[in-house]
């Protein structure tokens, strides 16, 4: 595999939301780096994405999931190697296949795995059962709720990442706007923008629209009191999921007839990679991104302009949209013993107070409390009140995250709603069995 390699350069610097960024694809086989002089070592194999950087770049500071890894390393006197897979473009591999491939080969230890990828390992049963360790004890409920399959916590992780509106304050002052809470608000914004010469004022790519679909979707469900039922509702094939997610499929269609979003540069677009630079040059007042994007000088930390991160538009209100990536250990690892004490500890309150602090980001554990920047503070009171929706859920009988994210990028190749939400049905059915 191209790009495959032990201790990349900036490995965790976009946090867990990397996931989203890469993909990639190749014929070179990975090469143990380990030196031949620790052979005798206790080593466990990681598996994760990294930021696109140069690979051959000295890492000179460790990140805070690096952090966390150096703790256990210490604690158990085991040596953690790193594996890394960078995408080049929209044509290679995702890291999606390529963790599949990995961990149904059990080719490695622990892997940082997106919302689908959990669900679809933990289903085969090749994730270990989490629920055991010491750490798990202080997860947040939402957390246990997102990653538990078949009634086993098969994936835990180090922050749990919020999606939001990236936006650029200025351009909105500049225009007399208030930050939008609603669809037709959210519209409104946009139209004024675009006759004030802002030709595409949603900067998007291939990865992130799907945030748009779940905050209409899902807004009631998860706030309006009745959660369980309406699940229960969906997983019975009472209710459907393509009706709940026909407005929000809706509301991108009329997005893209209206000029609001490039469809087909959309389709193509690597996440910040192709948004990034107009939005940071302040040609685009609107982007989508996830939370740790705003503390990171590579993405949006630090920006010539205010920023603030809020909510997506929904009937609620701003509405943060939140996926659940996780590390989780292979079920027939090879190290799965020391990998499992690796996971206890990198996932400790202790460990967890280290990365938050580091990363500034909402911890999964219950009683770790980190302050965030300024401009994600909008997005953080909502979290905070208990407001938000979930992004993925493997409570749901039909993959949510992984799923979306593909049927959208059908709706920008052309696809019409209605074929959309066939999708969806079809989905369900197969689910059903």
């Amino acid at each position: 595999m191209k790009k495959l390699m032990r201790r990349g350069a900036a490995l965790f610097l976009a946090g867990l939301a990397a996931l989203s960024l890469t993909a990639c694809g190749g014929h070179e086989p990975p090469t143990n780096l380990v030196s031949q002089d620790k052979e005798e070592e206790r080593v466990v194999n990681l598996f994760s994405p990294m930021e696109k950087t140069d690979p051959n770049a000295e890492n000179v500071a460790r990140t805070a999931a690096d952090l966390t890894v150096a703790m256990a390393e210490e604690a158990l006197g085991v040596s953690v190697a790193y594996w890394t897979y960078t995408a080049e473009d929209y044509q290679d591999k995702t890291y999606d296949e390529v963790a599949l491939d990995r961990a149904r080969s059990n080719m490695d230890d622990l892997y940082l795995l997106n919302p689908d990828v959990i669900l679809a390992l933990g289903a085969e049963g090749r994730l270990m059962d989490l629920s055991g360790l010491d750490s798990a004890q202080n997860l947040r409920e939402i957390i246990r709720t997102a990653n538990t399959v078949d009634g086993r916590l098969v994936a835990i992780p180090q922050e749990v990442v919020a999606y939001g509106l990236f936006v650029n304050v200025d351009l909105f002052k500049r225009y007399g706007l208030s930050l939008p809470e609603t669809p037709e608000e959210f519209l409104e914004c946009c139209r004024v923008f675009q006759e004030n010469g802002i030709e595409t004022p949603i900067g998007a790519n291939r990865w992130w629209l799907e945030t748009f679909v779940f905050a209409l979707a899902y807004a009631d469900l998860y706030n309006g009191g009745n959660t369980e039922a309406e699940i229960a509702a969906l997983n019975s094939g009472e209710a459907k999921y393509s009706d709940y997610m026909r407005p929000g499929f809706e509301f991108l269609q009329t997005l893209m007839d209206r000029g609001y979003i490039d469809a087909e540069k959309a389709l193509v677009s690597e996440a910040i990679d192709g948004e990034g630079p107009d939005f940071l040059a302040g040609k685009t007042p609107i982007v989508m991104a996830y939370w740790g994007a705003a503390n990171t000088e590579t993405a949006y930390g630090k920006t010539d302009f205010e920023m603030q991160v809020i909510g997506f538009p929904s009937p609620r209100g701003q509405m943060p949209v939140m996926p659940m990536t996780g590390w989780a250990v292979g079920a027939e690892a090879e190290h799965a013993e020391d990998a499992m004490r690796v996971m206890d500890v990198i996932v400790s309150d202790e460990a967890l107070q280290l990365f938050s602090e580091t990363n500034r980001v909402i911890s999964p554990s219950k009683n770790v409390k980190v302050d965030c920047v300024p401009a994600l503070r909008p997005l953080n009171d909502r979290i905070e009140e208990g407001v938000y929706v979930l992004g993925s859920n493997a409570g749901m009988s039909v993959e949510q995250w992984g799923n979306t994210c593909l049927i959208v990028r059908q709706l920008l190749g052309g696809a019409t709603v209605d074929e959309c939400m066939a999708a969806f049905d079809e989905l369900q059915a197969k689910a059903m069995g």
